[in-house]
């Protein structure tokens, strides 16, 4: 249940959680990363729940043990409601293009495509990767000079910062941005590890002393980034994939997060439009690792949709 509902959370999910129903125990309410959310009724009184609450759909979540026949009365028992049943999968991480429904003599079947890294699908991806990528670098072009002089009227050194990241099947490669940092920030790192902000791996820091008052700005919305589209160009990322890792990251992977490294990093992904920096380690994993069994060309154009929303609005950058 609890899974459920944190993942109806995320923005742009076009639902609203307005109650919950629980099937073993009498809580008046159940309490998710700090929100309470009402327990209305119990299992047996579903639709009665629904009609109260003004409910137009009902997720299912699990089932009562020793019912097999539980969703089929309950779509029964919503006949002639306005509500819409909705069945959660127990596939953890498993979605979208992979997965079907079969029937065999009355036997509904759940199929799950096993996941592959190569084919027709990626050839799609890599085309609509040169052709944004291409597109995106005109406008990018066009304003490149006039960032470059603030950046150097702010702080000396370069306009451009490089920096070792892992690619796909954890091959190096040289990640572009806008300078957003005095040049000394590598060097500083140590002195200010014991103020880190970030989970896992990962270093931030809200109130990062390196930072230069145009990099902030860069920073916040998201355009110190904008030269990753020649990355993208040179097929060395893609518009949309997980974040990519720095070499020091990687190295701690265990054989489940390593799986990020099937695909090319992106400039965008899932973990962009949820949070950013504002996510856990263990969130931000379990993004990246949807993304990479799940993703589809449908998938990506969201994404991108949504990345420029966060942009205008942006939340967790820093």
């Amino acid at each position: 249940m609890e899974y459920v509902i944190r993942s109806l959370q995320e923005p742009g999910t076009g639902y609203q959680v307005v109650c919950a129903t629980l099937t073993d125990c009498n809580a008046q309410s159940l309490s998710v990363d700090g929100l309470s959310y009402r327990v209305e009724g119990s299992y047996t009184t579903v639709p009665q729940a629904a009609a109260s609450s003004g409910a137009d759909t009902i997720i299912v979540a699990s089932r009562p043990d020793g019912d097999p026949d539980f969703v089929k009365q309950l779509a029964w028992d919503l006949e002639g409601t306005a509500a819409e049943l909705v069945l959660s999968s127990r596939l953890t991480d498993v979605a979208g293009p992979r997965i079907s429904l079969r029937q065999v003599d009355g036997l509904p079947l759940i199929q799950v495509k096993i996941p592959t890294y190569e084919g027709t699908a990626h050839v799609l991806k890599r085309a609509l990767d040169v052709v944004v990528a291409t597109l995106a670098l005109i406008p990018i072009a066009l304003i490149t000079p006039l960032l470059a002089l603030l950046i150097k009227l702010d702080s000396p050194g370069p306009v451009f910062f490089r920096q070792e990241r892992v690619g796909r099947d954890g091959e190096l490669f040289p990640i572009l941005k806008f300078r957003t940092m005095q040049t000394d920030a590598e060097q500083r790192l140590g002195e200010l590890q014991a103020l880190n902000e970030g989970s896992g791996p990962l270093f931030k820091l809200r109130q990062d002393p390196r930072v230069t008052r145009v990099g902030a700005v860069l920073r916040k919305f998201s355009l110190d980034e904008l030269p990753q589209f020649w990355n993208v160009l040179r097929g060395e990322m893609s518009v949309v994939g997980p974040r990519p890792p720095l070499p020091s990251e990687v190295v701690d992977y265990d054989g489940t997060v390593s799986r990020r490294l099937y695909i090319n990093p992106g400039i965008t992904g899932p973990w962009r439009v949820s949070g950013r920096s504002d996510l856990s380690w263990d969130e931000s994993v379990r993004l990246d690792l949807g993304y990479v069994e799940n993703w589809s060309v449908m998938s990506d154009l969201m994404i991108m949709w949504r990345t420029a929303r966060v942009m205008l609005q942006p939340s967790g950058a820093y």
